[in-house]
């Protein structure tokens, strides 16, 4: 049961009586009450109205029975699938259209595809941005799904229409007009806008539909993020398959096409869901704000002393968190420095009230994100890999599959995609109830052990792909292969366990960052938090093109044979996956510090089930942390 207290224009209050579930109770009085003023009364039932304060599109109180969950969800991973298969049926094969048909060479397509993967993941900064301090997560997703479509539908144009790409005759391709290339890269650079306003709203609208004040549903939401990332791979599995296939053997338009329209099937598939989603209510206009008003305050009160108690320092009542339906975040250690801004002292003499303890750790929450964020980069660098010179690599084998089919290389991404499918279901039904059984965490293991784990995995198929390259280049040498186009005769499985081993390690790592980024993000910030996750492939992507190039330009200098040349028949291609597991294995030492100082968020919530309370204490889940 809780009374909450609201105020409004100063003559107004208004109070309401909740009981869990089943009723409410709500009367107001004008102030200052006149003697002759009656008190106004209403009474309704509540009829399982959701706790957490979520709302329909029209603003009105939704009922849990009737709204989210996996009913809704089923509308939003429906969704991904379709989205996931037009993002992939454009990225897996890039490299091979600017090299075949654009005719780049191999470092200008590398960099150029990593700039755009780059652009796709960093755009969801603004997208998001926008979404919780202006349009929330279900308009700027419209918004930007129609921007996304429009590049799409031009992008498909730009490989289809005659006058907009380059002439080909028996198979060799003109050079492209500047025309053509600018137009080309106009397309592609729409997509990473539209993209930057669907990707970090999509996936927390879709953690949105559980409530968190429901055990039930808070059970529920642990599964979650698996099964949306299941619903990912199935998209990509389809386009790495098949589309890849389309696109080589029946043209490159029929290949973009089609992806194109399973993006307008995903929006239709959406929009079906609308009036069962479940819509969060901006707390406060401009949740970032607190992100640059507490690290000055803490600089303006760094001369004074600290309490000796946290309870010392300024916070407000948990009525007031109540009442306004927001959540309470109880006082860390870490980052003490930023403590100074809620010093009580500290605002004498002024009419601006100190900071917060919450608003204080709202903060110190995005720092510590920063701090894993930064160990994150370089496994974001080595998974770029998949999609630029492993493919690269792939071409010069043998991909004869029988007497007459020729596998494309980019299909062999299609093991990430796999062995990831096959993961998922087994580390949620089996890996999760057996870890949980022995460590009583709810989802097995912590988030940053699960992490790590992937990222230990990722190493290791960095050393296999290192391995691997040594024994080409050792074929090379025996079957004295010169020519760039001459086929090595090694088999292109060879490649097999570095993508299937990547797959496994994702499983771990990016579904682990995704609901980390998520869970740990301040309330009013979550489709920001996101942000980190797809920001640290996005910047993965940017610092494996700039490797790419620095490494091509010095190891070229004094007429040395470079690393990775347009011939990679007579390349040092194995120096370079050396490189990348050095700095791989030093980035994983470099996580378990980071991951040994980190103390996850503490809140204060009331969870009911079956409108009981059973729970109302902060969630401590510090001890959650990777022991080193």
């Amino acid at each position: 049961m809780a009374l909450k207290f609201y105020h409004k224009n100063g003559l107004l209050w208004q109070f309401q009586l909740h009981f869990p579930n089943y009723l409410l109770l709500s009367f107001s009085i004008s102030s200052p009450l006149p003697s002759d003023s009656p008190i106004h009364f209403s009474l309704m039932e509540a009829k399982g109205y959701t706790q957490d304060g979520t709302v329909d599109l029209q603003g009105r109180p939704v009922i849990a029975s009737k709204t989210g969950k996996w009913r809704a969800c089923a509308f939003l991973v429906g969704y991904e699938a379709f989205e996931r298969m037009a993002f992939y049926g454009v990225a897996s094969n890039l490299v091979v259209y600017l090299t075949t048909q654009l005719h780049e060479d191999n470092v200008s397509s590398v960099r150029n595809v990593n700039n755009w993967s780059g652009s796709v993941w960093m755009t969801p900064i603004l997208g998001a941005y926008i979404a919780d301090s202006y349009l929330g997560r279900f308009w700027t997703f419209t918004v930007s799904s129609l921007i996304y479509v429009l590049g799409m539908v031009l992008l498909t144009m730009a490989v289809s229409l005659k006058f907009l790409k380059p002439n080909c005759a028996n198979g060799v391709c003109n050079k492209a007009s500047t025309s053509q290339i600018a137009f080309f890269y106009s397309a592609l650079y729409i997509i990473a806008v539209g993209s930057g306003g669907t990707k970090p709203n999509i996936s927390t609208f879709g953690a949105d539909q559980f409530d968190d004040f429901n055990a039930k549903e808070k059970e529920l939401k642990v599964s979650f993020f698996n099964w949306w990332m299941f619903s990912s791979f199935l998209g990509a599995l389809f386009a790495t398959l098949g589309l890849v296939y389309i696109q080589e053997n029946l043209g490159w338009g029929l290949g973009y096409g089609i992806p194109t329209v399973g993006l307008l099937l995903s929006l239709f598939i959406f929009y079906i869901g609308t009036p069962i989603y479940r819509h969060k209510v901006r707390k406060s206009k401009s949740p970032a704000r607190d992100l640059i008003r507490v690290p000055i305050a803490a600089f303006k009160n760094r001369k004074l002393t600290l309490p000796t108690q946290p309870s010392e320092l300024h916070e407000l009542e948990l009525q007031h968190y109540s009442s306004s339906g927001k959540r309470q975040v109880h006082h860390t250690p870490t980052f003490s420095f930023l403590d100074k801004a809620a010093i009580k002292e500290g605002n004498m003499g002024t009419t601006r009230p100190p900071c917060t303890v919450t608003q204080v750790e709202g903060t110190k929450l995005v720092f510590g994100m920063i701090m894993i964020w930064l160990v994150t980069l370089i496994p974001s660098t080595i998974w770029a890999q998949i999609n630029t010179l492993f493919v690269k690599q792939g071409t010069t084998l043998d991909r004869h599959l029988g007497s007459s089919f020729q596998i494309p290389a980019a299909s062999l991404g299609s093991f990430v995609t796999l062995s990831m499918l096959l993961s998922v279901p087994m580390y949620d039904r089996y890996f999760v109830p057996l870890m949980r059984r022995k460590t009583g965490n709810p989802r097995g293991i912590t988030l940053l052990q699960r992490i790590g784990i992937g990222f230990m995995l990722q190493v290791i198929a960095v050393a296999i792909a290192y391995g691997v390259e040594l024994r080409r280049m050792h074929v090379i040498r025996i079957h004295q292969v010169v020519g760039p186009k001459e086929v090595v005769p090694m088999s292109i499985f060879w490649l097999l366990p570095q993508y299937v081993l990547i797959g496994i390690g994702d499983v771990f790592n990016a579904i682990g960052l995704l609901e980390f980024f998520y869970d740990q993000s301040p309330e009013d910030m979550q489709s920001l938090g996101t942000t980190f996750f797809t920001s640290g492939i996005g910047v993965g992507n940017f610092l494996n093109s700039f490797l790419v190039t620095v490494v091509d330009k010095i190891t070229r200098r004094g007429g040395g044979k470079s690393w990775i040349g347009k011939n990679l028949n007579d390349t040092h291609l194995d120096y370079y996956y050396g490189f990348l597991l050095v700095i791989s294995a030093l980035n994983l030492g470099a996580f378990l510090w980071a991951s040994s100082k980190y103390i996850y968020k503490r809140e204060n919530i009331e969870v009911y089930a079956d409108g009981v309370q059973v729970e109302s204490k902060a969630l401590d889940t510090s001890p959650l942390a990777i022991q080193v």
